[in-house]
């Protein structure tokens, strides 16, 4: 039985009575029937559906798969280029990681909505082409770091095993290297995923059609609409009801994956 006279438990239960005493303290000064009116209206909650769902959310997704699919088979590419042991590949690889990671990723939607159509003077086609190509030139530098310390903590043994069973190096990641190394991407790899879901807020700088709005720029639509903040209230609820089961899924995928679990 605990002994609730212990400094260490009298401790604890004087931290928790001060947490309490501070929310309860924050939750006087609220208005709360003033905060109602300007943030948690009903009927415009009700007002967002379905099309927040059926058009936004929609939209968003798009985006962020589009986006991160695009992005993984570019990181795939520039993470093998910096492992090559050609010095030209990993320079190229290098340059291009560094340049991507170090730039805001609002500059580099602008510069590919803006500055190429400008620079090599064509038009890149479809509705939602300019944000999904601009979501995975920006998540393949972030992508390829995690691809590239994947592989490089799989055991060199391991492809010394292969080299000596007549594997060519191609075979040698399809079969060995990538399995493995994916156990060990799932958590950085998803942390990226839910990021970019995040980065779609970004795409309505470079404009967005009537049937290409994301979560954000329907939100940012209502407020302006409605005078009120309530739709983008709405727009958040959405987000965690998006990026909750994806950090929760990545978390049963790496305890149902790792070498380490016990039957």
């Amino acid at each position: 039985m605990k002994n609730f006279s212990k400094p260490n438990n009298l401790k604890e239960i004087i931290n928790i009575l001060f947490i309490i005493f501070i929310i309860a303290l924050i939750f006087s000064f609220i208005d709360f029937p003033k905060l109602r009116e300007t943030m948690f209206k009903p009927e415009i909650m009700i007002k967002q559906f379905p099309l927040i769902i059926t058009q936004a959310a929609k939209n968003t997704l798009i985006f962020t798969f589009a986006g991160f699919i695009g992005g993984s088979i570019l990181g795939l590419l520039f993470a093998l280029m910096k492992l090559s042991k050609v010095r030209l590949y990993r320079w190229v690889a290098t340059v291009y990681i560094d340049v991507i990671r170090g730039l805001p990723a609002l500059l580099i939607l602008i510069f590919i909505a803006y500055g190429l159509p400008i620079a090599f003077g064509f038009r890149i086609p479809g509705a939602y082409s300019k944000g999904i190509l601009a979501l995975a030139i920006v998540s393949s530098a972030y992508i390829a770091e995690v691809i590239r310390s994947g592989i490089e903590a799989i055991p060199p043994g391991q492809f010394e095993a292969s080299e000596a069973l007549g594997m060519k190096k191609y075979q040698t990641y399809q079969r060995i290297i990538l399995p493995q190394a994916f156990r060990i991407m799932i958590p950085p790899m998803t942390n990226e995923l839910v990021l970019l879901l995040k980065d779609t807020a970004l795409i309505s700088v470079i404009g967005v059609t009537s049937t290409t709005k994301e979560l954000t720029r329907f939100g940012r639509d209502g407020v302006m609409s409605d005078a009120n903040a309530t739709p983008i209230v709405v727009t958040g609820i959405i987000y965690l009801l998006l990026t909750i089961p994806m950090t929760r899924l990545a978390s049963m995928l790496e305890k149902k994956l790792s070498p380490d679990k016990k039957e």
